[in-house]
């Protein structure tokens, strides 16, 4: 079975191999059409099984084709935030905004992605600086390892601000007992898939190698088209932060609109 099998846009299967990804893992075959068809899903799989990809490539799709769509996914840390950031780049490149189209048909076609640890989005919401009330899809990206970082409550929290109609894509490497009263909260009647252990380390073995970031080298007329079109506005200083936006406007800046890093929030929206 190929990525052609699972329902994705040619847009992203041809990002997806241009990666060299030519055979889907097992969780990514389970996974993916079931998200494509707006499925609750929980996922309990180990690690180094493709699960990140298993759930981008899907979203990517439903951005290209849905408008509006609100997403959140919540991670145990900053640093699988941009990970997870880098990869919805990499892979949406060839989903990039057509510039036939005018002003309001693109704000109405652009995606919200929020990606942050619980502890993160509480500090932004409590200072407005993110809504979260409108979002459709919720992934949390393996919640015993929230619960291992004491996010676990964050989580709650925040599940109580979100509204109660959405799809909701939990992923975990072990089913926990601790976790299960939250998961209650989230998941009602999910399709429940699990990964066996000896697919562990899956995407080495299939040659899923860690996709890297592309040159930010452009045209002059390029630089010039984006600095008419875009003008930078950012609420909080973070060079970090920044630089990572920045990787976003070499895809038409399309996902996610909200980029969140360490402890700061770059609003690229319009930038």
């Amino acid at each position: 079975m190929g990525f052609k099998d699972l329902g994705l846009n040619e847009k992203t299967i041809q990002a997806i191999e241009d990666l060299g990804y030519e055979e889907p893992t097992t969780v990514q075959k389970d996974v993916i059409p079931s998200i494509l068809e707006g499925k609750d899903i929980f996922t309990i799989a180990p690690a180094a099984c493709g699960k990140t990809c298993a759930y981008i490539f899907p979203l990517i799709d439903i951005i290209s084709q849905k408008a509006g769509q609100n997403i959140l996914i919540l991670t145990a840390d900053s640093k699988e935030s941009v990970n997870i950031s880098d990869k919805f780049a990499i892979f949406n490149k060839y989903h990039e905004i057509n510039e036939n189209k005018n002003e309001d048909e693109e704000d109405a076609k652009e995606a919200n992605v929020i990606i942050a640890s619980p502890s993160l989005l509480l500090e932004n919401i409590a200072e407005n600086s993110v809504d979260i009330s409108n979002i459709n899809i919720l992934v949390v990206d393996d919640i015993n390892l929230i619960k291992k970082k004491r996010e676990l409550i964050n989580l709650e929290k925040i599940l109580e601000l979100l509204p109660v109609d959405k799809q909701n894509i939990v992923f975990t490497t072990r089913r926990s007992k601790e976790t299960q009263d939250t998961l209650d909260k989230i998941l009602k009647t999910p399709a429940e898939i699990k990964i066996d252990k000896n697919k562990e380390s899956e995407v080495t073995e299939i040659n899923q190698n860690e996709p890297t970031m592309p040159s930010l080298k452009t045209t002059e007329k390029q630089t010039k088209e984006r600095k008419n079109r875009y003008q930078t506005r950012v609420q909080r200083q973070d060079k970090k932060a920044l630089d990572l936006a920045k990787r976003h406007k070499i895809f038409g800046n399309k996902t996610p609109d909200f980029l969140l890093a360490d402890t700061q929030l770059v609003d690229i929206a319009d930038s």
